[in-house]
């Protein structure tokens, strides 16, 4: 069996981080949710783009010491995933798998793949791990729309559903000014 046709094998009992590492670097998304492996396709450019938008409108508002990554994993209990963009406190741990503890924000981009697992599960588990703040940008009537959630008393509150071209002052995670007709 050449290197190419090897495949990789089930764990006898749950999945863990370290399988993740046995997955070649192929567009798709490997996450673990409690112990169940979970596999995304791979994006699509207009996807990737908005991601990189995102990331740069985030970046641009940062204050200093403040990280903004996009697939950056996030270890959470006996699940490991990896949200479109991650903004990280000052002083985090530099972690593989950062710690929820010093994520300030998840930012999750809706497609038809992962529409229900953006919108259902994974807020679920960020809001368990204490990350104030969950940002899901999905497919608008003319640009995308993002919707604000807050941390409350163990989930997430809406709190804005912005589209189109004029900006946008939002507090959190830091004060940044969004417009996502501008992210196309």
């Amino acid at each position: 069996m050449t290197e190419q046709q090897q495949r990789w094998t089930a764990p006898d009992g749950r999945w863990s981080e370290p399988d993740l590492h046995l997955f070649p670097q192929d567009g798709h998304r490997y996450e673990i949710v409690d112990g169940s492996l979970h596999v995304a396709p791979p994006e699509p450019e207009s996807h990737e783009a908005l991601v990189r938008a995102i990331v740069t409108t985030l970046r641009t508002a940062a204050p200093p010491g403040w990280w903004v990554c996009d697939r950056l994993g996030v270890e959470i209990g006996d699940s490991n995933v990896v949200p479109d963009v991650t903004v990280l406190r000052p002083r985090s741990s530099g972690a593989i798998w950062c710690d929820p503890d010093d994520v300030a924000l998840v930012v999750e981009v809706e497609t038809p793949a992962t529409r229900r697992f953006d919108r259902l599960l994974k807020p679920s588990l960020y809001a368990e791990a204490g990350i104030a703040a969950f940002w899901r940008v999905e497919p608008g009537r003319t640009s995308p729309m993002l919707r604000t959630y807050e941390l409350g008393a163990a989930r997430y509150r809406a709190v804005h559903s912005i589209e189109g071209a004029e900006p946008v002052k939002l507090d959190a995670p830091y004060p940044v000014r969004v417009a996502p007709a501008a992210w196309l």
